[in-house]
């Protein structure tokens, strides 16, 4: 299991929220097949077949607990990562 799916498992878990480093989600965000635009301390996130975007800003070096639980709604939602992560 690598680094991005462990992470994956840990949002999904939603034990973690407050503490998941904010670029690790980024990454993962991008690793599930997102592009990222960057407006101010703003990231944006979209994909063509998911209706959501994706907006989410750092606190510090960690993302904030309810963006984390938007990302870990879309998983869920759309079935991401399955086959998706390393």
């Amino acid at each position: 299991m690598g680094k991005l799916e462990k992470l994956r498992v840990r949002i999904l878990s939603g034990t973690s929220d407050t503490n998941i480093e904010f670029k690790q989600l980024c990454n993962l965000i991008k690793q599930l097949g997102f592009a990222e635009k960057i407006r101010g301390d703003h990231h944006i996130f979209t994909r063509s077949d998911i209706e959501e975007i994706i907006n989410i800003q750092p606190l510090g070096s960690k993302a904030k607990a309810y963006q984390v639980k938007q990302v870990r709604n879309i998983i869920i939602k759309y079935h991401l990562g399955d086959h998706d992560v390393d």
